[in-house]
């Protein structure tokens, strides 16, 4: 009875989300609903084609929505779960297919953001808002072609200048936003991007302050700030180089993020630096490039007033070169090289590098006019584990307004740092987390089947239905201390999560998306992106894993704007229903199930270039957790000006 009542709850908020829109009064481009994507298959590539679930978003939605960080924006992506944290990009763990944090690669430009030390940094995206042209989440496995991490899914962001072309033509935008809003709540966001001739530039910052709200003892303060800049140049016809460099700064409350301990008041400063480098030679059938990518982070985690703070610095670098061969109209070979050295150095978990490489080729042969076939195989090399073979095979049928789509492939990923080492360097560990040097890679089998449906040029519904077997699968596990592997710093009164291999995870699961976009006339437009997803996990552990146990069941998020003249309205709103939980040691609750909404009213005062908005966060007040312990800020308004020229 309650898994109905959940569905009927769930169905009825995706019907009323994308309302069923058949019928309009206006012409949009096809395109909008069948982008071209180079996620699925590297290649550029209608979607339609991949026989993959792909969902890409337009960069320019970030100023209309009401979020103030790209990790709020993802949250109300459909089929995505963020795990928030903390607001306004303090911290979100990024979930897809009900996977764990650790199994959703992300990609900027191309290049992996994902950080050595843990999987909680991979939603710290070094860019400014107003540099992003596109996102493109990719649902599902993408391992034969990235290598690890590619589990659940993978999320990139593509940028103004990278995605520039050499005939593109002379552009100058310039976008901003200011706000202020309760406990003193400051947020500034602008960029601007420039495309004269062959040149391209792009310049941007993002900054988030408040004292936050009042928590256990404490507040949940946040001063998070983003500066990045990027230039692209065509040399000629043939040649084009990108660079990309960022600053990051983030320094926030991070009250029982990690544990559920009374004594826990922690804080946390992170910063980090961003460096990657393209080069591109265009031929007359094919597309070579390089890329290089540096990333250098400093974490800094200090659980109460009283304890030694955590100090980590983590260094990732890669090289990854790729030949994108085309050798007829339907015929197209990508062949690629990758090279991955990861390396930390802390007085918490010791120091360590990892090296690891892989190459691949990817195929996209269309048979006919309806058949797309892409298989890719992948050579993957690590040195804590032996070198193995990573297949994937993509279908897609296409017939009228329908498309058909299958997709089946083998994902690994690799133990990070902090699921190794956690703890490993710690004089006398008391209670929490324990790292596990004896980690296996994770290894699971993928598959899906869906459809899509376009009922016109407007409007798209897509229903998938996926399965994952997991193998070795890595979470953290409550362990009494007499089955810990190492006690040489541990406490036999002590209370431990061990990181584990858990023998087997099957989890299955539905998703519904539906995508509509009206342009009524000049001065009247609306779009609404809702998604409807169900999950089931099951594992032969008899104690429940910490993230397993943590993801949704049922998801439904979704995004809409609806413009009349002067006006706007947007809305951002998530349903989410999973397995409660608590900790009365700390009064916390994670409560069975809740429903967010955000909203945000602009009115234009200039033309539609200057706007005055007002935005309400938690719109309904409700009192709600994403993880036990990490408590969520309520009802919080805050206003200010937009400009976009």
């Amino acid at each position: 009875m309650v898994s109905r009542n959940i569905f009927i709850k769930a169905t009825g908020l995706f019907t009323l989300a994308t309302g069923l829109f058949s019928e309009s009064y206006g012409q949009n481009k096809q395109s909008d609903l069948d982008p071209v994507t180079v996620t699925a298959s590297v290649n550029p590539i209608q979607t339609s084609r991949t026989g993959r679930n792909v969902f890409v978003i337009k960069g320019d939605r970030f100023l209309e929505l009401p979020v103030q960080s790209v990790d709020e924006l993802l949250r109300f992506l459909p089929g995505i779960e963020m795990q928030m944290r903390g607001p306004a990009g303090s911290q979100g763990d990024i979930v897809l297919r009900g996977g764990s944090f650790q199994q959703v690669l992300v990609l900027l430009d191309g290049v992996r953001l994902n950080d050595p030390n843990t999987g909680h940094f991979s939603g710290y995206i070094p860019l400014a808002p107003a540099e992003i042209d596109r996102i493109e989440i990719l649902k599902g496995a993408g391992s034969a072609i990235y290598g690890a991490e590619a589990v659940g899914g993978v999320i990139h962001i593509i940028t103004k200048t990278y995605a520039s072309k050499a005939d593109g033509a002379d552009t100058l935008a310039i976008q901003a936003q200011a706000a202020i809003g309760e406990y003193r709540y400051g947020s500034v966001q602008a960029g601007a991007f420039l495309r004269k001739g062959r040149t391209a530039f792009s310049a941007g910052l993002l900054s988030n302050n408040a004292d936050g709200q009042p928590q256990r003892g404490t507040r949940g303060f946040f001063h998070n700030n983003t500066v990045s800049v990027s230039a692209s140049q065509w040399l000629n016809d043939q040649w084009k180089i990108s660079a990309r460099a960022a600053f990051d700064h983030r320094d926030f409350g991070a009250q029982n993020f990690y544990t559920t301990f009374a004594s826990d008041t922690a804080t946390e400063k992170i910063k980090s630096w961003w460096s990657q480098v393209q080069a591109q030679r265009v031929g007359k059938r094919d597309r070579l490039v390089l890329d290089l990518g540096y990333k250098h982070l400093v974490d800094q985690f200090a659980f109460n007033n009283s304890s030694v703070a955590n100090r980590s610095v983590s260094e990732l670098v890669q090289a990854q070169v790729r030949d994108e061969i085309r050798f007829t109209e339907k015929t197209e070979l990508t062949v690629g090289w990758q090279f991955i050295s990861k390396k930390i150095a802390s007085n918490d978990r010791g120091n360590h590098t990892v090296l690891q490489s892989g190459a691949f080729v990817v195929l996209n042969q269309q048979l006919g006019d309806k058949w797309t076939v892409s298989p890719a195989l992948r050579l993957e090399w690590n040195e804590r584990s032996d070198a193995e073979l990573i297949p994937q095979l993509n279908i897609s049928y296409h017939s009228g307004n329908w498309q058909l789509r299958g997709s089946g492939g083998k994902t690994i990923r690799d133990a990070d740092f902090t699921e190794r080492f956690n703890n490993y360097n710690r004089a006398l560990v008391t209670g929490g987390r324990i790292g596990n040097p004896g980690l296996n890679p994770e290894r699971s089998w993928s598959y899906e089947l869906g459809a899509d449906y376009f009922f016109n040029s407007r409007f798209k519904l897509a229903a998938t239905y996926f399965q994952r077997f997991h193998e070795q699968l890595i979470d953290w596990t409550n362990t009494p201390y007499a089955e810990m592997p190492r006690k040489e710093n541990l406490s036999p009164t002590g209370s431990y999560a061990l990181a584990k291999n858990i023998a087997r995870v099957n989890t299955k699961g539905v998703e519904l998306d539906g995508q509509f976009q009206q342009r009524f006339s000049e001065h009247q437009e609306l779009w609404v992106n809702a998604g409807l997803t169900w999950i089931e996990s099951r594992s032969n552990e008899s104690t429940p894993s910490l993230y397993l146990s943590s993801h949704a069941r049922w998801l439904m998020n979704m995004n809409a704007q609806y413009r009349v003249g002067r006006f706007s309205m947007s809305l951002g709103a998530l349903y989410k229903y999973r397995l409660a939980q608590e900790a009365p040691a700390i009064g916390a609750a994670l409560n069975q199930d809740y429903f967010l909404l955000n909203a945000k009213l602009q009115a234009a005062v200039w033309q539609q270039k200057l706007r005055v908005f007002i935005q309400v966060d938690n719109l309904t007040d409700v009192s709600y957790q994403d993880l036990l312990g990490s408590v969520m800020p309520g009802r919080w308004v805050m206003g200010g000006l937009s400009f976009r020229l």
